[in-house]
Formats: C-alpha cells, sequence, structure tokens
C-alpha cells in the first residue's frame, strides 16, 4: 500500500527553515554544548578456512565523531540547530584484508585512506515537543542506528516527538536516506537478507520512504509498555509491541521481564511475512547479572529490517541475530559490575546463543548454529584520563548453513567535552 505521509511532508518543508527563523540569543547559546569522541578501532574476522577466497578480514583505523548541540531561542516556540561530523581515518589495512565495515572501499574493494561526513539538523521545540529535520540517529523499536563499528550509521528525515504527557513518549516520522557506517554517501534503504531469511523483494529492492509512528507509556515505576509501526513503502509493514517489567525482590536484587512480539507483512512486492517472539529474564544480585532468552521465529520469511540499522531482536548479537526463517533460539548470559568489588568502571559480559530449526532452501535437513561472546570494558572514572574507555570484544560462531567465525574487535575511546 502506498503510504499517505503529506503531514510529515509539509513538517519537512516547515523545518527547512528552521535554521534562519528567529534571532539568536542567551538559551540559543547558554544551553549549547559540543563533544569530540575519538575512536581507535581494531578488528579483526577470521573465516575459518570457509569456501571464500578470502581467509581473514583485518583492520586498523581512527574515527572521529564531533557533536554539537545548540539550545533553544526564546519564546512560545525555540529553534535550534544541531550538528554532526564524522571522519574515519585508516591506519591499516589491504585489499586482501578488507571488509570489516569499518573502513569505506572502492569498487575494486580497496580501503579508503579517509572517509566521512557532515550533518545538520534544524530543530523546534514548543513546550514538551520538539520537531528535528535533517540527520537523525533514532533509536526506537522499528529503527535503530547501528555503533558497533568506528563510525555509527546516520538516517536523513523528520522526526516529531512529543512529552506532553507525563510517563508517555509519541514519536511520528520519515526517512529517505540512511548512510551506511563505512560510507560517506546517503542511499535508499533496503532490507538486510543475508543468511536463511529468504526474503524475495521482487521489482522493489530499495525504498525512499520509512514511516514510522508509536508511543512509549511508563505505567508505573516497574511497568513500561510500548507499540510502534514502521513501514518501508513497496517492501514491508511492521508492528512492534514491548513489555518490560522490573521487581524489585530484595537489596541489591531485581527481576526484569522483557517480553517482544513483531508482525511483520509485505507491503508491495516483496514476500516479507515473518512472527517474531522473544522473551528475556535477568536477575540482578549485587554485582552479578544473569539472563535467560527464547526467541522464535514463524511465517514464510525470517526477520525484516532496514540494512546497516540495528534491529530489536533480543538475540541481536555481536554478529548474528538469529533471525532465519523458521528459526528457534536459546539465550544464556552472564554480567558482572566490577563496582561490587570496588573496582568502579569494569565490566564484564558473557553470553551463548544456539539457534535450530531455520529453514535453509535448496537442503535438505534443518540449519543450526551457534554463537559465543565475550566483552571486557573499562572506562577510567577520574584523574587526566577520565572516560578514557577501553573494550575487548571476542566472538566465534559456528554455523551448519552460514559461515564459521572468529573474531576480536578492540576499542579504544575518550570523550571530551569542548564547552
Amino acid at each position: 500500500m502506498q503510504h499517505d505521509c503529506k503531514t510529515i511532508r509539509h513538517l519537512l518543508c516547515a523545518g527547512a527553515a528552521l535554521g534562519i527563523a528567529g534571532p539568536a540569543n542567551a538559551a540559543f547559546i547558554d544551553d549549547s554544548k559540543a563533544a569530540v569522541e575519538l575512536r581507535n578501532f581494531y578488528m579483526n574476522r577470521d573465516f575459518r578456512g570457509s569456501e571464500s577466497t578470502q581467509a581473514k578480514a583485518e583492520e586498523w583505523a581512527q574515527g572521529f565523531i564531533l557533536k554539537f548541540e545548540s539550545g533553544y531561542t526564546e519564546g512560545p516556540v525555540g529553534f535550534g540547530v544541531d550538528a554532526l561530523g564524522l571522519l574515519g581515518v585508516k591506519l591499516d589495512s589491504s585489499q586482501d584484508r578488507s571488509g570489516t565495515g569499518i573502513l569505506q572501499r572502492d569498487s575494486s574493494n580497496q580501503p579508503q585512506d579517509d572517509y566521512g561526513t557532515a550533518g545538520l539538523t534544524a530543530k523546534a521545540k514548543m513546550s514538551n515537543t520538539t520537531l528535528h529535520v535533517g540527520t537523525l540517529q533514532p533509536i526506537i523499536p522499528v529503527v535503530m542506528r547501528n555503533d558497533s563499528r568506528l563510525l555509527p550509521n546516520i538516517y536523513r528525515g523528520a522526526w516529531l516527538q512529543s512529552k506532553e504527557v507525563e510517563g508517555l513518549t509519541l514519536d511520528l516520522g520519515m526517512l529517505d536516506r540512511t548512510r551506511y557506517r563505512d560510507s560517506s554517501d546517503y542511499e535508499e534503504m533496503v532490507v538486510f537478507n543475508s543468511g536463511a531469511r529468504n526474503i524475495d523483494l521482487g521489482n522493489t529492492t530499495s525504498s525512499d520512504e520509512f514511516v514510522f509512528a508509536g508511543g512509549r507509556y511508563q505505567f508505573s515505576p516497574e511497568l513500561t509498555g510500548s507499540y510502534y509501526y514502521g513501514g518501508l513503502d513497496g517492501i514491508y509493514d511492521q508492528h512492534n509491541v514491548n513489555l518490560i517489567h522490573v521487581l524489585p525482590i530484595g537489596d541489591n536484587q531485581s527481576f526484569k521481564s522483557d517480553l517482544r512480539y513483531v508482525r511483520s507483512t509485505d507491503d508491495g512486492g516483496s514476500n516479507v511475512d515473518n512472527n517474531a517472539f522473544g522473551a528475556l529474564f535477568t536477575y540482578k544480585i549485587g554485582g552479578h547479572g544473569f539472563t535467560g532468552g527464547y526467541q522464535k521465529m514463524s511465517g514464510d520469511t525470517g526477520f525484516a529490517y532496514i540494512s546497516g540499522g540495528d534491529n530489536s531482536l533480543i538475540n541481536l548479537l555481536q554478529i548474528n541475530d538469529f533471525g532465519n526463517e523458521d528459526e528457534k533460539s536459546w539465550q544464556v548470559r552472564y554480567d558482572y559490575d566490577f563496582a561490587a568489588m570496588g573496582i568502579p568502571g569494569l565490566s564484564l559480559m558473557t553470553r551463548y546463543v544456539t539457534g535450530d530449526n531455520v529453514n535453509v532452501v535448496g537442503r535438505s535437513g534443518e540449519g543450526k548454529e551457534w554463537e559465543r561472546d565475550t566483552d571486557i570494558a573499562y572506562v577510567v572514572q577520574s584523574g587526566p584520563l577520565k572516560n578514557l574507555g577501553l573494550k575487548v570484544r571476542n566472538a566465534t560462531v559456528r554455523s551448519n548453513f552460514g559461515s564459521d567465525l572468529d573474531e576480536t574487535r578492540l576499542i579504544l575511546s575518550y570523550t571530551m567535552a569542548l564547552w
């Protein structure tokens, strides 16, 4: 079906004038803030002797992420502007080791020496309602930016958010382009379709219109629920429901339940048809966190979402999301915050997910896979190196229908406020 986006398009046109409307004043300047993040990223992915001609992908790069946010001008409607600058610089790579997703490549897969982009966002605020037009980095259930590499992916569009009612957040917006995490260019949006998702897109392989709408409501301090709609024009429609409950059960103890259901159907020539159910339960005591989860795919295809971003599946891990057609997967996870031992800033996460019952077209028997992840992170809490962070991420993947992978990422980051 064709989405009726006249209202959102009108917001886009109106928002184009925000940057020149109204004089700059004290609030606009005094409430502004700027920061730069320096991110040094090394990644090694070993393909474990797969049939691919590339034995491994290994790259090292330096990233610069500059963010500026102005305040709002005074008056019934306040105006402002945000800016984002992204730059990635190659430190080590080669044509035969490229493809980690941290460096841009040319048509011959040669990694470029540097790449980047800049984005501006005009914004307006009236009461507790804001409108942003331009560069966006949404993190809502139906569309999520990905920030797992050197630079994040970003989107272009308009986003209206209202918090007029206490405890209720409403969102409405439209996106027309995305910029991948390893690219300088804006492109039309496509559906992630690797693995055994078995999605047939027909004649419509990309779209310049993604519409989202929905809201999140906090019923009580312990219970939060949300519903969101997301539609990639001509490809799929999606309805996302989430319910989170946190039960305090004693001193430094809690039990969290996270239930998610997503219904995806085709919107035109594709065959998208998927039900995704996920349940995640976490028991915390002191610095320990113990998690168990179950995720199930059903329908004629796997899970659909915009390529280059993240999704809301509970088993979205470092490499896989276990969203293939008919896949069932189980998760066990352990977290520890070393602040409980007097070492604030140090944390550990390890998890294991196994999936089976995958419908792999063209072969007999079910598809099976598993992934094991371990993260160790430390952020300096005080002194001249405050906010310096070091993270080591390791993942192992084994599959009878996809690639076997061993992967390590080393990330050194430092965020410095400019004012």
